[in-house]
């Protein structure tokens, strides 16, 4: 199967949220929460909802912030509900899980998965953190430059078999 800016978004969007604190599973729910909602918005969203915006100064004294259902990674922010001890990041109601990430994203690496993970870690850490939480600095010079690039990339690992 091929890999596509779907996954590519994903993937990095995951490892972004690593790199800025977030735990494992927190950060792939919030890779797959972010490459729905970009998809969604693409296509334009069927519902509207005001998004709360943060100033510069806001993220900067605070740069993650977590309310009752609202999460704020930088100036981005994603609903988010909690399951038991674990919180996930929500679209629509639907919870973006561990296995979510695995089924939708995972699998369409196959074994080359691993060998993307780290690529996207290491991609994240040429970054200064203030780019990073900025939502429009990371879509405009880490996502939009490299997407065709990485997809083009990790399709023909997938494909054959190979690590990145």
């Amino acid at each position: 199967m091929a890999v596509g800016r779907f996954q590519v978004m994903a993937t990095l969007q995951a490892a972004r949220a690593k790199r800025l604190g977030l735990s494992m599973t927190a950060a792939r729910s919030w890779g797959l929460n972010r490459a729905i909602f970009y998809a969604a918005a693409k296509r334009g969203f069927k519902e509207k909802r005001e998004i709360p915006i943060r100033g510069a100064e806001e993220v900067e004294r605070r740069p993650i912030k977590k309310t009752r259902d609202a999460y704020f990674l930088g100036d981005e922010m994603a609903y988010v509900s909690k399951t038991g001890r674990q919180s996930y990041f929500t679209i629509g109601g639907k919870l973006q899980t561990d296995a979510d990430f695995k089924q939708q994203i995972e699998r369409r690496f196959g074994n080359a998965f691993s060998g993307a993970w780290k690529e996207s870690l290491e991609i994240m850490r040429q970054y200064p953190k203030d780019l990073l939480l900025s939502q429009s600095r990371f879509f405009e010079e880490v996502y939009g430059p490299r997407r065709d690039e990485l997809a083009s990339k990790w399709t023909e690992a997938s494909e054959s078999g190979e690590s990145v």
